[in-house]
């Protein structure tokens, strides 16, 4: 079996050491064919950099590497382009600061490369830089990695910091459109969108791949052919390890590691999951558990957002934000991928967004738990067994006690809109608990807070704060939650549920057993 270039993001580098390459030079030749200004926003460690350095020796000329793959006679070899890559990931900005890190970078790239370059302000330098390469070795391909790093590392408790760096890099980047002629190419890739006018302000012609193009949507991530194409030989060995058939492993990681879209049409795979799973061959949280999305968590926290499944939006909601404005928590999260696209209905131009995978899902919502109400990670944490048993047993005195047990840690003074804060916590427990549960169902006649299915039964659960729980239970009644499982055979429960903001616990319940729409 080939080796898997776990954490390698240096096409070069895989090449000449005989890593496995997913295939992707038929999108990077339709880019690369092209003399324009792109960008592209994809969530972290999701091939981005990998792109980029695919790009770079593909356009100085390095054939030796692409031997075999799909660009190999396809491409002008005779024709090369200079190349200046900005990998932001790698400049010590942190220690040395966005402007000086700059100066460092491109003066050591005029070292390297003999440039007569003078000027000494950073944007003039950068400027007269490209011109000294392009009359000294042609147009140039203007690769920028990860623009946007310098500004997310310090969003949240450094926002200052990121709005210095945040101009530091607009007037860095201002100097693109003057410098057109020459350049024979600029790609920016980055996690978030922001703003054009608040960094690219004089780019008007950048082209934005991120949504809905031909060429973008399937060229990062894999799909479900390249998966079980380009691991032909890693699948059934971990099916063996796992002792289930090929076919039961693959619909387990496409459970775990699919589901990332971005035209609701194609569904990718997360690169960094797939290649760490086939390595170890345990299905674990990779890609989550490498960053903390801390900022993210505080964010939902500050706005108590939990509608995270089966949201409806427009074109808009895609649109790019200024960090000193109202950051929009569903935008971030779905930049950032933790939301995706599952669906794109063309005549009502809505977009519904959702969880990629059980990977992200799993891993958000134990972050979302613990930063709540301090609950241990992992399913097999008390409260989670408890809630699991209480609701397969119908006890519901233990499910009431459970619910109590997580309530009584929420640091609830912190919260003004406390009836939000209990809705959102409880939200987030019921998805978290494992069972085939869904919150917020809408129906023709209204929205089900939560509805669990279980082999031989289907709850109907409605909550109220500070109101009475019978209300609760005449809501799922009345609006006939349960009718669509009169036909299953199983026992429908409707169960509602009274939160005291006061006592910071479960008032009381009342429940009734439904059989074909009446109770019993």
């Amino acid at each position: 079996m080939q080796k898997l270039p776990v954490g390698i993001q240096d096409f070069r580098k895989i090449r000449k050491n005989n890593y496995l390459y997913i295939d992707k030079t038929r999108y990077v030749y339709e880019l690369a064919s092209q003399s324009g200004y792109y960008f592209l926003s994809r969530p972290r460690r999701f091939g981005k950099s990998l792109l980029v350095s695919t790009l770079k020796e593909l356009f100085r000329g390095s054939k030796e590497l692409f031997e075999g793959l799909w660009i190999e006679d396809r491409w002008d070899w005779e024709k090369t382009n200079p190349v200046l890559h900005i990998p932001f990931s790698s400049l010590g900005y942190k220690s040395l600061g966005l402007e000086k890190a700059l100066h460092e970078f491109l003066d050591d790239f005029i070292r390297e490369h003999e440039l007569d370059v003078d000027e000494e302000a950073l944007e003039l330098k950068f400027r007269e830089l490209l011109h000294s390469l392009s009359a000294k070795k042609g147009r140039v391909a203007l690769l920028i990695d990860e623009y946007d790093k310098p500004i997310i590392d310090f969003l949240g408790k450094e926002i200052a910091q990121a709005q210095e760096n945040q101009q530091v890099l607009k007037k860095f980047y201002s100097v693109i459109k003057d410098s057109d002629p020459s350049l024979r190419m600029v790609f920016i890739t980055g996690v978030s969108k922001f703003s054009r006018v608040s960094i690219f302000s004089d780019l008007n012609n950048l082209n934005d791949l991120s949504l809905q193009d031909f060429i973008a949507d399937t060229m990062l991530g894999y799909t479900q052919e390249e998966l079980e194409h380009y691991f032909k030989e890693h699948i059934p060995f971990v099916a063996d390890y796992h002792k289930i058939s090929t076919e039961d492993l693959l619909e387990k990681v496409k459970n775990w590691y699919n589901g990332y879209s971005w035209n609701g049409r194609d569904f990718l795979y997360n690169p960094f999951s797939i290649l760490n799973f086939f390595q170890k061959a345990i299905f674990r949280n990779y890609w989550f558990a490498t960053a903390t999305p801390t900022f993210l968590i505080n964010l939902i926290k500050e706005k108590q957002y939990y509608n995270f499944d089966n949201i409806k939006v427009g074109d808009a909601f895609f649109e790019a934000f200024q960090i000193d404005n109202d950051i929009s928590v569903g935008t971030l999260l779905f930049q950032t991928g933790y939301l995706t696209i599952k669906e794109y209905d063309a005549e009502s131009e809505l977009y519904t967004l959702a969880y990629p995978n059980r990977e992200v899902k799993k891993s958000m919502l134990e972050h979302l738990l613990g930063a709540f109400a301090k609950l241990e990670p992992g399913r097999g944490s008390k409260p989670v067994q408890d809630a699991r048993r209480a609701l397969q047993t119908e006890d519901l005195e233990l499910l009431k006690n459970t619910l109590n047990r997580i309530l009584y840690n929420i640091p609830y003074q912190l919260y003004e809109d406390k009836e939000r804060l209990y809705h959102l916590l409880i939200h987030i427990f019921f998805d978290y608990i494992g069972l085939d549960i869904h919150s917020e169902v809408n129906t023709a006649r209204g929205r089900i807070d939560v509805l669990v299915e279980l082999d031989d039964k289907v709850y109907a659960i409605e909550f109220k704060i500070d109101q009475s729980a019978q209300e609760a239970l005449n809501q799922i009644k009345e609006r006939g939650y349960l009718d669509k499982y009169r036909a299953s055979g199983k026992k429908l429960i409707a169960l509602g549920i009274n939160f005291s903001t006061e006592k910071r616990e479960v008032e009381e319940f009342a429940v009734e057993v439904v059989k074909s729409g009446k109770a019993v």
